[in-house]
């Protein structure tokens, strides 16, 4: 008989250098298969949770990538740069002067100013297309590149820690600033904020810039980096995709003729009373995933059915 295709959810711990398709290539390698997607990249900068789904897990991504996420970072005001991160050019900086007038309340008032229901324009630097394009790919070509707002949320953004810091006064920058101010952060925000952004956006409210030189993802919905897996080798143990539907999105159990007229595109006439969740996961008597169902009036759909075999 074939060996069975891998099938499941890896969480992955992201080590700083790496792309996000470097994991994915190494997770392809290891587990010896092609068919291994992502929930949402990582800068190349950043460290923390990824999320992969393998084989037919794949399909769930689609329900996991615009989970909320937790992040902690480093803030650095007094330095801008055009990615707003430390991968980039530095593009001013602010004067000594400048800074001595950031404190603490400062701080916090920008800070509260940038939580809540915001309209946030994200980095140039981003994966955002514009007329096809990536903003990335159109910022390193020299293009102006306008990115319209869009509405996030950030349900918390807590400051950790604030320190100075000394910055390298080379002879070419003598007279030039001497220092900066590092602020270390967590943010809980919903799918699609930039955290470089608010790192901008709290440099431009206090007048002295900013940027963002460190990004740790911790959380992605219910999963959490120290769960993770920090090297990726063969024979893993996947996550159920079953177990892991039915945390992200309700359960809803489902006996063996339910799941089979449910994977021949059948409705469940007169099921909708038991839904518990508005898409959740039916979940066969042997605890496997037969797909995501949602309510058509009184009866239970499916919205996307799994391979019985896989």
């Amino acid at each position: 008989m074939p060996e069975t295709a891998p099938r499941g959810i890896l969480l992955v711990d992201k080590s700083g250098g790496m792309t996000s398709h470097d994991v994915v290539s190494r997770a392809r390698r290891a587990l010896g298969t092609r068919k291994i997607g992502h929930a949402g990249t990582l800068d190349p900068m950043a460290t923390g949770l990824l999320v992969l789904g393998v084989g037919a897990a794949t399909r769930l991504l689609t329900y996991i990538v615009g989970l909320d996420k937790t992040y902690e970072a480093t803030i650095r005001l007094g330095v801008s740069t055009d990615s707003d991160d430390a991968d980039g050019a530095v593009t001013g900086h602010a004067t000594d002067a400048a800074l001595a007038a950031v404190d603490r309340a400062g701080i916090d008032r920008g800070i509260a100013a940038l939580t809540g229901a915001i309209d946030q324009v994200p980095s140039r630097v981003s994966a955002i297309k514009v007329g096809g394009k990536r903003a990335y790919d159109l910022a390193r070509a020299g293009q102006e590149v306008e990115l319209k707002a869009r509405r996030v949320t950030v349900s918390r953004f807590d400051v950790r820690e604030v320190r100075e810091v000394a910055l390298d006064v080379t002879p070419a920058r003598e007279g030039g600033p001497s220092r900066a101010i590092d602020v270390d952060v967590v943010v809980d925000c919903t799918s699609g904020t930039y955290i470089r952004a608010l790192a901008r956006d709290l440099g431009a409210a206090l007048d002295v810039g900013g940027h963002l030189t460190a990004l740790r993802r911790t959380r992605i919905g219910p999963f959490d980096v120290s769960d993770a897996v920090t090297e990726i080798v063969p024979d893993l143990e996947l996550l159920r995709d079953a177990d892991v539907a039915a945390t992200v999105l309700g359960a809803f159990d489902v006996s063996a003729d339910e799941a089979r007229d449910l994977r021949h595109g059948k409705r469940l006439v007169g099921a909708a009373a038991r839904l518990s969740a508005p898409h959740p996961a039916a979940i066969d008597p042997d605890g496997r995933l037969v797909g995501i169902v949602e309510r058509r009036g009184d009866d239970v759909k499916s919205l996307m059915n799994m391979a019985e075999d896989a």
